[in-house]
């Protein structure tokens, strides 16, 4: 086997790789050797089907299969000879007929960068601390309640926490929604759904009323033709309904699976899971703020662009509806973030390797309960996890940057910040 190297940019490199041609057809013959013994062909006894015809049906399948197993084990043996560490699957382009003796092909690739020896020593970090107290536990008893929640007709003028179903149509200059009628809508009084300015306008009307309100609509309205103008909207209350809160006892303990009914396990088991999700959260920030420290020491950092576009595209995607293609403005808006994060995840990496810090399984676990707790089937998402290797690949990454991160807080400039359960978990959950 022939190899040559050429640089075709800083990190971009084009091999050449000339296989003997004889390699190839030699294994192209055992192969059709082998299927002549357990073909099936129509006409034909089992093994007495003649090698033209094998040949002549499965000839070219054959060939391009055993071409793509060679390509595939002679470019890993070029990367070990050449001592090239590619960061995505190569572009690979080839004829396949032999010329001179030899059949070759050309791979296009990008390599991993040469980074330098991060010193830690030097950043400043501070590392946030938070703990679950039993305000969190009872604050969580709460939206439990709230979540399991009934609510039953009342007489009374309506009041926050109220379920109103109501009709309506806005009319905004020109425009009116709908274009004859009204449109009924539902939704619980400071409950978030609605915009405040409407939640204010609900409050205070009895069921059977009806009245006309001017309110400002948010700049971010799902109907364009309403979003940050005042409209002139006429509302009928339907119906008020005041929510009816299950009481804390064994009953509602059992409602959410408690073996022994009791709610004194209720609140073990909502602390538990509150720790999971508050230890998980810690080391969210924790690693954000190491991974934004290392860009900006090592922002000269050549980055394989593959990298950084797939960084960005799954950036935009996420924040995409489920089908909806990325357009190239999102994408390139998305590259100066996605540059930095690769920059991170590169040197995170590379100080992994470099202090030997290996993967904590144990931690894994956690990690994984913790997500699975936040399913109303936390079994199920251990199984989904479980079974899908690009999945696990994924938490394994994950836990050994949050262990990175953990390594460079003890090595760097660290203080500690304490924080409450709230101000650690409400930007993460918002």
């Amino acid at each position: 086997m022939q190899v040559s190297v050429e640089n075709v940019g800083k990190l971009e490199r084009k091999l050449t790789v000339k296989i003997p041609a004889d390699r190839l057809e030699n294994r192209v013959s055992e192969r059709l050797a082998e299927m002549g013994r357990t073909v099936r062909l129509k006409g034909f006894r089992p093994g007495k089907v003649p090698s033209n015809v094998i040949k002549q049906r499965f000839g070219a399948q054959v060939r391009g299969e055993v071409l793509s197993d060679l390509i595939g084990s002679s470019l890993g043996e070029a990367f070990e000879q050449e001592k090239l560490r590619p960061v995505a699957q190569p572009s690979v382009d080839t004829t396949g007929e032999a010329e001179d003796g030899h059949i070759s092909y050309t791979a296009t690739f990008e390599i991993m960068p040469e980074l330098p020896e991060v010193d830690v020593s030097s950043i400043e970090l501070e590392k946030p601390t938070a703990e679950v107290t039993d305000a969190d536990v009872d604050s969580m008893i709460e939206t439990l309640r709230l979540q399991r929640r009934s609510f039953d007709p009342v007489e009374r003028a309506s009041e926050a926490g109220d379920f109103v179903m109501f009709d309506y149509d806005a009319q905004a200059d020109d425009y009116r929604f709908p274009e004859e009628g009204q449109e009924r809508a539902g939704s619980v009084i400071g409950g978030g759904t609605l915009f405040e300015a409407l939640d204010e306008a609900l409050t205070g009307h009895k069921a059977g009323e009806s009245f006309t309100k001017d309110i400002a609509f948010p700049e971010d309205f799902g109907n364009a033709q309403l979003a940050g103008k005042t409209a002139t909207v006429n509302l009928s209350i339907a119906k008020v309904q005041a929510p009816n809160l299950p009481e804390i006892d064994d009953a509602f303990a059992k409602a959410f699976g408690i073996a022994d009914g009791t709610v004194e396990t209720l609140r073990k088991e909502v602390r538990a899971n509150l720790d999971r999700e508050l230890k998980a959260a810690l080391a969210g920030r924790l690693k954000n703020q190491v991974a934004e420290k290392l860009a900006e020491m090592h922002d000269d950092i050549d980055v394989p662009k593959v990298m950084i576009d797939g960084e960005a595209s799954g950036m935009v995607r996420s924040q995409l509806p489920e089908g909806q293609e990325p357009t190239a403005e999102m994408l390139a808006a998305a590259e100066p973030m996605a540059r930095k994060r690769v920059i991170a995840a590169l040197l995170l990496g590379e100080i992994a390797r470099r202090e030997e810090i290996k993967v904590d399984h144990k931690r894994v676990a956690e990690t994984l309960s913790a997500i699975a707790s936040t399913y109303e089937e936390p079994e199920r998402v251990v199984e989904l996890y479980s079974g899908d290797p690009q999945l696990m690949q994924g938490l394994h990454n994950r836990v050994l940057e949050d262990q990175v991160a953990a390594w460079v807080a003890e090595n760097a400039k660290t203080t500690e910040k304490e924080l409450s359960f709230d101000e650690v978990m409400k930007p993460q959950r918002g």
